[in-house]
C-alpha cells in the first residue's frame, strides 16, 4: 500500500453499531462551553438531546430553557442534587469548574444517571478518586469527557501508529496555547486561575491535559514518570504556578512525550508522534482552527497532507463525543475513556506539578 493510500483511509465513526435511539441529557453549569459548544453539538447529533439544564440560578436556567425547543425543565443546582425532575433526563454532562464535579457526578450517582464528565475530572487525586468510587457505587456509566479520543483524524493516527506506518514510535511532541490573560485581568474571579476551583494549576490542568491525553491515547501506553518546570510572571496568575509550562513525561519502554501549555501565549496547537521509519502531525489541532490537516512523513516519500474539509471542528468534535456516549449508554456497552481513564491522568498531572514544585523527576503513582 502506498502512503497516499494509508492515508486516505480516514476514520469516521468506527465506534458506531447504534442505528436508533435518543439519550436525554441534563446540562449541568451554563458557562459559555455549554452554551455555545455543548448544547449546539447535541442538537446536531444522531443519539442525543437536550431535556434538562441546570445552572446557579433559576433564571438563567429559564431564560436557556425558554431558548430551546427540546428543553423542558430548567433546575437549580440545588434542585437537580435533591432530585428534582429526574424522569425528564436519561444522563448528565457536568461542566461546572473542576472543584465542583465531585458533588453533582455524586448526586447523578444516587440518581441512576449516567454520567459525561468534562476534564480534569476533578480537582485533585483525592477528590478524582471519590468521584470515581461514587459512580462505581451506583453503578452508573461515567465518561471523562475527552473528545481528541472521538476526532476522526485523532483515531486515523492511532490506527496507522499501531499498524506500522511510522515503525517503533519513540517519541511525541505536543503543545496547546491561549491567550486568557486579558479576561482574567478583567475579571479576577475567574475560576481557572483559582487554585480552589482549578486544582492544582492553570495551563497544565486545562490545557496541557490535551496533549498528555491525546499521546496516551494514540500510543496506547501510560506513562510512568514526569519533569518539568513552571512560571507565572503577569499578576493576574499570581495564585498559579504555571502562566506557561514544559513537561515531560517517560513511558516504560522509554518512549517519551515533550509538551508545551500556556495560557499566556498565541492560540496554537500541534500534535506530533516520531517514529524510527516516520512522523505523523495533526495541525493544527486541540482549538478548533481550520483547516485541520493529518500528515504522514515517511522515508524518502514524499509527505503527504489529508484535509478532511471538516470547518466547524470544534461542533463535530463534540457532536461526536456525544454521540459516541449515547452508543455506548443505550447499547450498555463499556465506555473507552471512562472514570479510571480519567483518574490516571489526574495521578499524572499531580507528578508534574510535584515535578515542576521539587526540580526533579516524579515517578507517577
Amino acid at each position: 500500500m502506498t502512503i497516499e493510500q494509508e492515508l486516505a483511509q480516514q476514520t469516521a465513526r468506527d465506534w458506531q453499531e447504534l442505528e436508533a435511539g435518543t439519550l436525554r441529557f441534563a446540562m449541568i453549569g451554563l458557562g459559555w462551553w455549554t452554551l455555545e459548544e455543548a448544547i449546539p453539538a447535541v442538537e446536531q447529533s444522531d443519539f442525543c438531546e437536550t431535556t434538562v439544564v441546570v445552572s446557579g440560578g433559576a433564571e438563567k436556567a429559564a431564560r436557556v430553557r425558554d431558548e430551546h425547543e427540546s428543553i423542558e425543565r430548567g433546575l437549580t443546582y440545588d434542585e437537580f442534587v435533591d432530585g428534582a425532575a429526574t424522569e425528564a433526563y436519561d444522563a448528565v454532562y457536568v461542566c461546572t469548574p473542576n472543584a465542583l464535579h465531585k458533588e453533582y457526578v455524586e448526586a447523578a450517582a444516587e440518581h441512576g444517571k449516567a454520567v459525561l464528565c468534562e476534564k480534569p475530572l476533578e480537582a485533585s487525586v483525592e477528590r478524582a478518586e471519590e468521584l470515581v468510587a461514587a459512580a462505581r457505587d451506583g453503578d452508573i456509566p461515567l465518561m471523562t469527557a475527552y473528545r481528541m479520543q472521538t476526532d476522526p483524524d485523532v483515531r486515523r493516527m492511532r490506527e496507522l501508529i499501531r499498524d506500522g506506518a511510522i515503525g517503533e514510535p519513540l517519541a511525541v511532541e505536543g503543545h496547546m496555547t491561549q491567550t486568557m490573560v486579558e479576561v482574567v485581568s478583567e475579571d479576577t474571579s475567574n475560576w481557572r486561575v483559582d487554585p480552589d476551583m482549578a486544582g492544582y494549576g492553570a495551563s497544565v490542568m486545562d490545557l496541557g491535559i490535551y496533549p498528555l491525553n491525546t499521546a496516551r491515547f494514540v500510543l496506547d501506553a501510560e506513562p510512568v514518570a514526569a519533569q518539568a518546570s513552571m512560571r507565572s510572571d503577569s499578576q493576574a496568575f499570581s495564585d498559579v504556578p504555571d502562566e506557561a509550562a514544559n513537561f515531560l513525561v517517560e513511558y516504560a519502554d522509554g518512549t517519551t512525550a515533550s509538551c508545551i501549555a500556556s495560557q499566556n501565549a498565541k492560540l496554537s496547537g500541534r500534535f506530533s508522534v516520531i517514529g524510527t521509519e516516520g512522523e505523523l502531525t495533526i495541525e493544527p489541532i486541540f482549538l478548533a482552527q481550520t483547516p485541520q490537516t493529518l500528515t504522514l512523513r515517511r522515508g524518502e516519500e514524499q509527505s503527504i497532507t489529508v484535509d478532511t474539509g471538516r470547518r466547524d471542528l470544534m461542533g463535530h468534535e463534540m457532536t461526536e463525543e456525544f454521540d459516541y456516549f449515547a452508543d455506548r449508554v443505550l447499547r450498555e456497552v463499556s465506555i473507552g475513556p471512562d472514570g479510571e481513564h480519567g483518574l490516571q491522568d489526574m495521578r499524572a498531572l499531580k507528578a508534574i506539578y510535584d515535578a515542576a514544585e521539587r526540580g526533579e523527576r516524579v515517578a507517577i503513582e
